[in-house]
């Protein structure tokens, strides 16, 4: 099989990928004279799909706010019913069930390790307190993506039909709130960053 039929379809690039993470990891497994499993591995396991998720979450959010929400005004009105109609709600699915996912697995590695009840009521060093400031600005953007940007969103795409105010006032509700998730993401990534190398 040519490598382009591959990466022509993206279900084919995805199963692909995970067959080459399960080889690179069997790699990892065999060099290191195997994992013990403990909480210590299913730790590392849950860190990676935070991370994954993470990326998914906050690309796409980036994305609305960097490439699809500027560019808009650009897009003749002819063409802006396959935004609203096509994309933003595929975007929006991957958008909230990515925040979703980014917060259990993070909740699940924070158990983990053992500090999730200290972060989250920055209790001990400065490890956990820097590291709970990050949860809790991630929860509340997830917070703010399934209880306000998603509910706003859905009536400014049309899912949800409404009066053309509402749908206008909806439709900025979900801007500002969205706007507000790109302010917090940056503080809320260095957090998560500079936890790693603090004690």
């Amino acid at each position: 099989m040519r490598i382009s039929n591959i990466l022509l379809s993206l279900p084919k690039t995805l199963l692909s990928s995970v067959i080459a993470t399960l080889i690179f990891f069997s790699v990892l497994f065999y060099i290191n004279d195997g994992w013990t499993n403990d909480r210590y591995f299913w730790s590392a396991i849950f860190r990676y799909f935070h991370v994954l998720s993470g990326i998914m979450w906050i690309g796409l959010l980036w994305y609305f706010n960097f490439v699809q929400i500027p560019s808009m005004p650009k897009i003749p009105d002819e063409q802006k019913p396959a935004i609203g109609k096509v994309i933003a709600p595929t975007a929006l699915f991957w958008f909230r069930w990515a925040a979703l996912l980014t917060i259990i697995t993070g909740l699940i590695t924070a158990y983990l390790n053992g500090y999730v009840h200290e972060a989250l009521a920055f209790k001990g060093g400065a490890k956990n307190i820097t590291i709970g400031i990050g949860m809790w600005l991630g929860i509340i953007m997830a917070i703010n993506v399934w209880f306000i940007i998603w509910p706003n969103q859905k009536r400014a795409l049309g899912i949800i039909e409404c009066d053309p105010e509402i749908k206008a006032k909806s439709a900025r509700t979900a801007l500002l709130v969205s706007r507000t998730n790109t302010f917090l993401s940056i503080p809320m990534l260095l957090t998560m960053v500079a936890a790693q190398n603090l004690y």
